[in-house]
């Protein structure tokens, strides 16, 4: 693969060479060179090629049902390589998975370890706006009652982005199967705080109770605002928006 230089990047196949942007740059590679279909079925050369189109397609569809769990925490606004990203995360989960032979590793399994539970904790969603550092105060949660509790809250320490006068803090807790892909999200009432909100302590319990569908992961998402003759108006920088599990139910 090399890069295109020029006046004016080509996009097509010219003389055999294809010509295309990746990640926003024009670069071009010598056409064909694929894997023949038939062969990749069934050519027993092409079994690694074969096990990993299979792990490849699970993780893919634990990703999207994944990302419209969340999707009420960015309604409106996307984030940079966010499926790529969380593609990353979830190959790294099924690697996890000991129990099944190559090709049918599943994330769910690597779910089941305390490794894979940290992974998934320790995940960057929004490394523009990482609520951790938004909010940057001890929390406790108390999974009994599924509430949230930041008991020492100081708005002069949550930064605001250029333009904002509000933040929203939208709580929930997402129960999640990764096996059967099903799930259900249960959210607080949202809170939204002023610049010059004076409270002392936070806390944040879902209207509904999960009902145990899989693994139950509580999450923080959090919104910049900005208001205009007495309207809120959300700020879509991609410093606006971010959302974090900052627990996982034993």
């Amino acid at each position: 693969m090399a890069k295109q230089k020029g006046i004016i990047p080509l996009v097509g196949t010219i003389g055999g060479i294809n010509f295309y942007y990746l990640n926003g740059k024009p670069v071009a590679r010598v056409a064909g060179g694929g894997f023949n279909g038939t062969a990749i079925k069934t050519k027993a050369s092409m079994r690694r090629v074969r096990e990993n189109g299979s792990e490849f397609g699970h993780c893919s569809r634990v990703n999207k049902a994944y990302r419209m769990a969340l999707r009420p925490f960015y309604t409106q606004h996307k984030f940079t390589f966010f499926h790529s990203r969380l593609m990353t995360l979830f190959t790294n989960l099924k690697k996890l998975d000991t129990d099944s032979v190559r090709g049918a590793r599943q994330v769910f399994k690597g779910l089941e370890t305390d490794a894979g539970k940290r992974l998934l904790l320790d995940f960057t969603y929004t490394p523009d706006c990482k609520p951790e550092l938004v909010l940057p105060f001890n929390y406790s949660m108390d999974w009994p009652t599924y509430t949230l509790n930041i008991p020492e809250f100081n708005i002069a320490h949550v930064p605001f982005i250029t333009g904002a006068t509000h933040i929203a803090l939208q709580f929930g807790i997402l129960d999640f199967n990764f096996e059967t892909l099903d799930s259900a999200l249960h959210l607080a009432a949202p809170l939204v705080l002023a610049k010059d909100f004076s409270g002392t302590s936070l806390g944040f319990t879902p209207v509904t109770a999960p009902t145990g569908l899989g693994l139950q992961l509580a999450v923080m998402g959090v919104r910049y605002y900005q208001e205009v003759d007495g309207v809120l108006y959300v700020l879509n920088a991609k410093e606006g928006v971010g959302i974090s599990v900052f627990s996982i139910k034993n």
